[in-house]
């Protein structure tokens, strides 16, 4: 995977005051750490971390931070986690981890698919259990994505992890298995309906019974009027 570049700048405060006077500029918050690397205080520019997190999964991305502080020194890193605003989904704190590049790490992969499914011409639903996949492998071998061939599945087929060929410098990180997708039968959304339809026709009745009882009861008023 190739690295992609991210200037950043050292920052000197800290504190919600400074962190909403930095976001007012069109930066963000951000901080760097590590195993080996004692935490730094960093501040990014807002649009140019948005682009890199619309182009893939940012949780995946392999970053060069281009620190300036005086003098400009380069840190290979990921981003370990991130907060956005609850309304506006605006960035609001980035935390960046530095990686070894000759060591292996786990990273999330996101699940893409290709290929027509027999199965979902003939009415069936497609339901991706798993839309991301941990795998182990060094950060410049990480994938922007697994992606998984549907074109042999029919209703009900499903396929699992073992069965999708990784890359060879990837593999899983224990020795697991899990289905990540499968071909749901249409069966299951028509018995959804044909209850929904059932609940509707009962509650008709009902209203119907009653309207009958209250029509049987009036002659009987007007008759011990009569009386």
């Amino acid at each position: 995977m190739e690295q992609i570049n991210l200037e950043a700048q050292v920052r000197k405060t800290t504190g919600n005051g400074p962190a909403r006077l930095l976001r007012r500029e069109g930066r963000v918050p951000a901080v760097l750490y590590g195993p080996k690397t004692e935490p730094i205080l960093l501040s990014i520019d807002f649009k140019e971390f948005e682009q890199i997190a619309k182009k893939s999964s940012i949780g995946s991305v392999l970053l060069k931070l281009q620190i300036k502080n005086g003098q400009t020194t380069s840190r290979s890193a990921m981003v370990k986690e991130f907060q956005t605003h609850p309304v506006t989904g605006q960035f609001l704190h980035v935390d960046f981890y530095e990686v070894d590049l000759a060591r292996k790490i786990n990273a999330m992969i996101p699940v893409t698919v290709k290929g027509h499914s027999q199965g979902v011409e003939d009415g069936g639903i497609l339901q991706i259990v798993r839309r991301e996949i941990e795998v182990f492998c060094l950060p410049t071998a990480i994938p922007e994505a697994i992606e998984v061939d549907i074109s042999a599945l029919d209703i009900g087929g499903s396929i699992h992890i073992h069965e999708i060929a990784l890359p060879a410098d990837v593999e899983l990180p224990e020795d697991i298995d899990f289905t990540v997708l499968t071909i749901l039968a249409p069966k299951v959304e028509e018995e959804v309906v044909a209850e929904e339809e059932l609940a509707e026709g009962e509650e008709a009745e009902e209203e119907g019974a009653e309207e009958a009882a209250e029509g049987e009861e009036a002659p009987a008023e007007e008759e011990s009027k009569g009386d």
